[in-house]
């Protein structure tokens, strides 16, 4: 039989008929069919989780004919683990860089054995499962690590307390062959093992929204046909509730001093066929996972489908399987590199889960798993944070065995050749990890020389932020909604207009060729109030380049004031405007906007601002703010839409990505966000927009506010061309948190780049070179006023 494509698609799913007919189709076929969903799915990413393994209890009720794990009482010198015992183990995989703490048991032995209900009754406990939540909120509780829990049968009353103190759980299906309950079946005897039994405790974890994970055990005398049911019967649950976050396909392996010692392995070929099976039945998106201790053939599971290896433990052993030990993760990621994929550790619970934390996870799990993963819902490489001083640049070593990705390069020669980069394209430009990120940044840094040279430009100018008063609710704003902190925000301010002038002069004595005037909406404030703000500066200093105004404040302007957004503009342009800064962009998706910042302008609203000011011939910046709550899908769609908008109208001066600066943000102080970009996400910005966005905005800064000295210089070299403003005395990323300075005098800015052996040049805001007296006078009054 030859597998149809008409009955495999990825877009939809192979029918019950089709699923059972797979056995009869040649195993090549299905390994290949298999192999592309998954790639569909996964791209070039096999994930891992680094865990500790947890065996809480030996005891079980159930007496399974191939298990060596499960004890009898007087075989173990103790029931349960002691709360040190625990503890123990769980902070020696918090010293190796565990993040799952994996807790194993056998299934409610207090049901069987006395010597269980007495060691419970001794520690405190009436049940197993009442012990291993405490046990779970004590080891999350004192060690951070993230619970991951196996204990077999539960009660919907059981799995909603177990929720509270874990990220995710599981239990195996193993199979829905009630045969292998019947005498001299390997369940005989194993009243747990009953499949109607273990398929209602996965229906209720899915009733209670919970990660869950399960899967198939081979080799134990189920047929292949008796597999494919088990799979469909899993898959149908999580069309039901979507909750089943991976499928594990195990096999059985022998173990002495068992009923089945002498029972035959599957061997390679026969859990191939099993994993592209699975995949095939599964889907795109799901995890199948095979673990990498069970088998030699690495290489041919990949080449099967799976897309995760399981959990790896540096500390202890596989209990369950224990003269199969773990692989070296250094090994690990080597065996993945040569079968052209990347190695890349995920949580205990699987990044679609944690993207939606708000649905699958216990309140009080939310924000440490936030923590800890990146845009992709993958665990952070490193400890960087924008705007921490004290993070280093992250050390990156190459992995062996690395193959390039021949569909990435084509993506990276379009966009040097100009071509317009499709959506997919863009982000598998932000996919880039390990080596990848190299040849994206090469790519970038190349571009950038083509078009721009080798000069690095600046501009001298200063921040002036009228008030901190806002009546909008923008949750990732410290600026006016942070917690109250003295040495950051301060207290709530209005400057006067004189003020304004006033540090508007202090500016152009050092040198200043432009001020940036931004600030809160204050629900006093007009249309008019900005108009006025205007006219005192270019009244007391005409030559001055004023760049204020968000498109937020222009829109509110024009409400205030009853007038189109073109006959507030034109009226800003009459008393002296000279271009407007394209912040309030945050993320071009009003999906993640209403999270983020409901009331202020959409998407579409901002471009009417900068389009209305591009067709009136004034030009404007662009921005990203991303880090958050947002995904590179985003990020693609954001960087699309301001390349289309430039096209049309051509008045962007230079795009500028902002990494999320999370400290005091109350987005972050609630819960809701991940602390900012990781370095890797925010140097592939830079370089992403330098290739997205050619040849339409070819000027592309960086903001050493947000990443810092080093990581300023890193992104000059991965597709930036210009290092920002000087600014004098910024408040905005430093009401955030960020701990790196007010200012960057020009005498400072040019030691840094001299370092890079590149050329300088102080340019005007649109790009243009700063005038010899200008210059003069921002080297010879570097002095910051108070």
């Amino acid at each position: 039989m030859t597998l149809q494509m008409t009955n495999l698609n990825f877009s939809g799913q192979i029918s019950h008929s089709a699923a059972l007919a797979l056995v009869d189709v040649p195993q090549k076929e299905l390994i290949a069919r298999a192999s592309d969903l998954r790639d569909a799915g996964h791209g070039r990413l096999i994930s891992y989780s680094r865990k500790v393994f947890i065996p809480l209890t030996r005891l079980c009720r159930d007496v399974c004919h191939y298990c060596t794990f499960a004890k009898a009482p007087k075989g173990i010198e103790a029931p349960y683990l002691s709360p040190d015992q625990v503890l123990e183990i769980a902070r020696a995989g918090q010293a190796t860089g565990c993040k799952e703490a994996l807790f194993t048991l056998g299934d409610k032995p207090e049901l069987r054995y006395s010597a269980a209900r007495e060691a419970l009754a001794e520690l405190g406990y009436s049940t197993t499962l009442e012990y291993l939540a405490a046990m779970a909120d004590i080891v999350f509780t004192k060690t951070g690590l993230l619970p991951h829990l196996n204990p077999g049968i539960m009660t919907p009353e059981e799995l909603t307390a177990l929720r509270d103190v874990s990220v995710s759980m599981g239990i195996m299906l193993e199979t829905v062959s009630r045969r292998l309950g019947q005498k001299g079946g390997c369940h005989y005897g194993s009243p747990d093992k009953d499949p109607a039994v273990r398929l209602e405790t996965i229906r209720a974890a899915g009733r209670l929204q919970i990660p869950f994970t399960s899967g198939i055990l081979i080799g134990i005398g189920e047929t292949r046909i008796e597999r494919i049911e088990s799979l469909l019967a899993l898959r149908e649950l999580h069309e039901e509730f979507r909750h089943i976050q991976e499928i594990i396909i195990q096999n059985f392996r022998a173990k002495a001093d068992t009923k089945m010692a002498n029972s035959p392995e599957p061997d390679l070929a026969d859990l191939q066929w099993t994993i592209a099976v699975a995949r095939i039945i599964c889907g795109p998106d799901m995890s199948v996972q095979a673990p990498p201790n069970l088998s030699d053939g690495g290489a041919g599971l990949i080449a099967a489908g799976i897309n995760d290896w399981g959990g790896v433990s540096p500390v202890t052993p596989d209990h369950v399987n224990p003269e199969a030990p773990w692989p070296h993760l250094d090994q690990l990621a080597q065996d993945t590199a040569g079968c052209a994929k990347i190695l890349v550790e995920r949580l205990g619970v699987y990044p679609s889960y944690a993207h939606q934390s708000d649905i699958w996870l216990a309140k009080r799990m939310r924000k440490p798993v936030l923590d800890l993963i990146d845009a992709d819902g993958f665990v952070r490489a490193d400890d960087w944070v924008p705007g921490d001083a004290s993070k280093g640049l992250p050390k990156t070593s190459p992995t062996l065995g690395y193959v390039p990705d021949l569909s990435l390069s084509k993506v990276l020669s379009r966009a040097a050749g100009g071509e317009d980069l499709s959506e997919a394209d863009v982000c598998r430009l932000f996919a880039a990890r390990n080596e990848e990120v190299a040849e994206v940044t090469h790519a970038a840094n190349e571009l950038r020389r083509k078009v721009n040279g080798d000069t690095v430009s600046y501009v001298v100018t200063r921040n002036i932020n009228y008030t901190n008063i806002c009546y909008f609710k923008c949750q990732f704003c410290a600026f006016s909604k942070g917690k109250m902190s003295e040495n950051l925000r301060g207290r709530p301010y209005d400057l006067t207009n004189d003020a304004v002038v006033e540090r508007a002069k202090e500016a152009w004595d050092r040198g200043a060729v432009e001020v940036c005037l931004q600030g809160g909406i204050h629900p006093k404030y007009t249309g008019q109030t900005y108009l006025d703000i205007l006219s005192a500066i270019k009244t007391e200093l005409p030559g001055i380049h004023v760049h204020a105004f968000s498109p937020l404040e222009v829109f509110q302007g024009a409400q205030t004031l009853g007038i189109s957004l073109c006959d507030f503009l034109s009226k800003l342009i009459d008393e002296g405007l000279g271009s407007l800064p394209g912040t309030a962009a945050e993320i071009f998706d009003d999906e993640v906007r209403r999270d983020i910042c409901h009331d202020k302008i959409n998407t579409e609203e901002w471009f009417q601002v900068v389009g209305t000011a591009h067709d009136l011939g004034l030009k404007t910046t662009s921005t990203i703010m991303f880090g958050h709550i947002d995904r590179p899908i985003h990020w693609a769609r954001h960087l699309i839409r301001l390349r289309d908008q430039q096209k049309q109208t051509g008045g962007f001066t230079e795009f500028v990505p902002l990494p999320f600066v999370h400290m005091e943000a109350p987005i972050y102080l609630k819960g809701r966000s991940r602390k900012g970009p990781t370095w890797r996400e925010s140097l592939l910005m830079h370089s992403v927009a330098r290739l997205a966005l050619h040849p339409h905005i070819t000027n592309i800064q960086g903001s050493w506010v947000k990443l810092g000295p080093e990581g300023l210089t890193a992104c000059l070299n991965a597709g930036a061309n210009d290092a920002g403003g000087t600014l004098m005395d910024e408040s905005i990323t430093r009401s955030a948190g960020a701990e790196h300075g007010q200012e960057m005098t020009p005498q400072r800015m040019e030691r840094l780049l001299n370092e890079m052996g590149r050329p300088i040049r102080q340019r005007t805001t649109l790009y243009g070179d700063a005038e010899t007296a200008r210059r003069v006078a921002s080297f010879s009054k570097n002095t910051v006023p108070a």
